[in-house]
C-alpha cells in the first residue's frame, strides 16, 4: 500500500475536474501523508487557474542546525514540484521562532538558541535549499520581520485569540502535563508564533512534516480569526534514517547530508536495508510511480535488490552533484567492495616510537577507529588489513615505512612511519 490512500469519492471528484486541475492534485498528493482540506485545495487551484494568480505556498524551517539532510528534502522536493506548477513558493526561515524552540515531539523543554547560533545556521540554510528549489522563483523571508514588530501588546492580543485548552490538545503537551513534566510558558507560544506566520504571509498552503500537523492547524485557525481564507495543509512523512528506526537526524548520526561528498553519499545509500530502500524510493525518487512499482515487482520476482539500490543511489548523487560524480562514486564503491585501494585515501605521517608503533595505536591515530579497544575488536574479527593482507596479530608493531591500513570495507589511510 502506498503512503496515501484516497477514497472512491475522491477519485470520482478528481475524474470530474479539468485535466490541469487533476494533474495539480496528483502532484500535490504524491507521497503525502495528509492533505487538509482537499476540497478547499481544489477550489484554490481552480481559482488560481481562472484568475492567473499563483497560490502562495509556505514552508517554514527553523535553522537549528547548519546543514540540510535528505530528510529535509522530502518536503523541499514537494515544494519544488508545486513551484514547477507555477505557484509562489515562500521559504521561511524561522529566525524568531528558533529563539523559542519547537517543542514538537519533545518530552523535555528544548533550550532556546542564541541569536548568534541562529544567524550562523541560517547563513547556509537557503544556499543548501537552493539545490532543490529554483532560487529565481523562491521568495525568502524571515519571521522576525513581523514577529519582533508585534511587541508585548501584540503578543497579548495574539494570545487572546487562542485558548490554553486547545494548546494542551497537542499530544506532546498532553503527555508531559499528565506525567507532571514541566512545560515552559515560552513553549506554549511556539504554535501561536508559527501560526501567525501564516497570517503575516497570507499563505494558501503550508507544508510540514507529520510532526508539525498541530502547528499547521493553528495557522489555519488564526487565519480565520484574522478574517483571512484559511490555508490548506499538506503534511509529508518523516524519513527514517540509515538505521531504519529513528527519523533522519544529525544528532542521531543516521543522516545523509545533501552536501556530502559523492562517494560518502553513495556508500550510505547502498548501506540501507532492502526494505528501507522502497521507503526512500517513494519519498526521495523523482521516477514515475509506475516505474518504481515495476522495479519493485522485478525485485520480488528475483532481481538482485542491490541493482535497485544502485539506481536509487545514482539518482540521488546525480541530483546533488552530477552524473560524472555518480559514476566515480559507483566505481569507488565497487573498488572498495573488491578489496581494492581507492586513489584518494588520506595520507598522514605518524611518529615512530622505539620498538615500532603498535597496530591498534596506529589505527586510532589514523582516525580509522574511535578507540584502541575498537581496534582490537576489529582485529579479532579479521576486519583489519595492512597492505591488503588480513591482520591477525593484535600485537603487531609497525616499523619504519609506508603502510596502507584498512578497517572494514570502506575506511582507508596511508601512514608514513619514520
Amino acid at each position: 500500500m502506498s503512503l496515501t490512500s484516497y477514497s472512491d469519492t475522491d477519485s470520482r471528484i478528481s475524474g470530474q475536474l479539468p485535466e490541469s486541475i487533476r494533474h495539480a492534485l496528483e502532484v500535490t498528493r504524491r507521497g503525502c501523508a495528509e492533505l487538509l482540506v482537499e476540497s478547499d485545495w481544489i477550489v484554490k487551484l481552480q481559482r488560481s487557474e481562472q484568475t492567473g494568480k499563483p497560490l502562495r505556498i509556505k514552508l517554514g524551517l527553523d535553522p537549528t542546525a547548519p546543514d540540510i539532510h535528505l530528510g529535509h528534502t522530502v518536503v523541499l522536493n514537494k515544494l519544488r514540484q508545486l513551484q514547477d506548477l507555477g505557484h509562489t513558493v515562500i521559504f521561511l526561515i524561522g529566525d524568531f521562532t528558533s529563539r523559542i524552540g519547537d517543542p514538537s515531539g519533545r518530552n523535555t523543554t528544548r533550550p532556546p538558541l542564541t541569536i548568534e547560533q541562529i544567524r550562523g545556521n541560517a547563513q547556509t540554510y537557503y544556499a543548501q535549499a537552493s539545490l532543490v528549489l529554483d532560487p529565481q522563483r523562491t521568495e525568502i523571508r524571515y519571521n522576525s520581520e513581523w514577529s519582533e514588530a508585534l511587541g508585548a501588546d501584540g503578543m497579548i492580543r495574539l494570545a487572546a485569540r487562542y485558548t490554553l485548552a486547545r494548546l494542551l490538545e497537542r499530544e506532546d503537551f498532553t503527555q508531559r502535563f499528565r506525567a507532571n513534566i514541566p512545560i515552559a510558558m515560552h513553549e506554549l507560544l511556539y504554535p501561536l508564533m508559527q501560526g501567525y506566520d501564516s497570517v503575516a504571509l497570507q499563505s494558501d498552503l503550508e507544508l510540514g512534516g507529520t510532526d508539525q500537523k498541530f502547528n499547521l492547524l493553528v495557522g489555519r485557525d488564526l487565519q480565520k480569526e484574522y478574517g483571512q481564507e484559511p490555508q490548506c495543509i499538506l503534511t509529508m512523512p518523516l524519513l527514517e534514517g540509515l538505521d531504519g528506526v529513528d527519523k533522519m537526524s544529525k544528532s542521531k548520526g543516521n543522516y545523509i547530508g545533501i552536501q556530502e561528498a559523492p562517494a560518502g553519499m553513495y556508500a550510505k545509500l547502498l548501506s540501507i536495508s532492502d526494505e528501507l530502500m522502497w521507503r526512500y524510493y517513494e519519498l526521495l525518487s523523482f521516477q514515475p510511480l509506475q516505474d518504481i512499482a515495476r522495479l519493485r515487482a522485478e525485485v520480488e520476482a528475483g532481481r538482485n535488490p542491490k541493482e535497485a539500490k544502485v539506481l536509487l543511489a545514482r539518482e540521488i548523487v546525480t541530483r546533488f552533484h552530477d552524473a560524472a560524480a555518480a559514476d566515480a562514486a559507483q566505481a569507488d564503491f565497487e573498488l572498495r567492495a573488491r578489496g581494492g585501494v581507492p586513489d584518494d585515501i588520506p595520507e598522514l605521517r605518524l611518529s615512530l616510537p622505539d620498538g615500532g608503533l603498535a597496530l591498534p595505536a596506529a589505527l586510532k591515530q589514523a582516525g580509522l577507529v574511535p578507540s584502541t579497544a575498537e581496534a582490537l575488536r576489529m582485529i579479532e574479527q579479521r576486519g583489519v588489513r595492512v597492505d591488503g593482507g588480513v591482520a591477525e596479530d593484535r600485537n603487531l608493531r609497525l616499523q619504519a615505512g609506508s603502510y596502507v591500513l584498512q578497517v572494514g570495507k570502506r575506511k582507508f589511510a596511508r601512514v608514513l612511519l619514520g
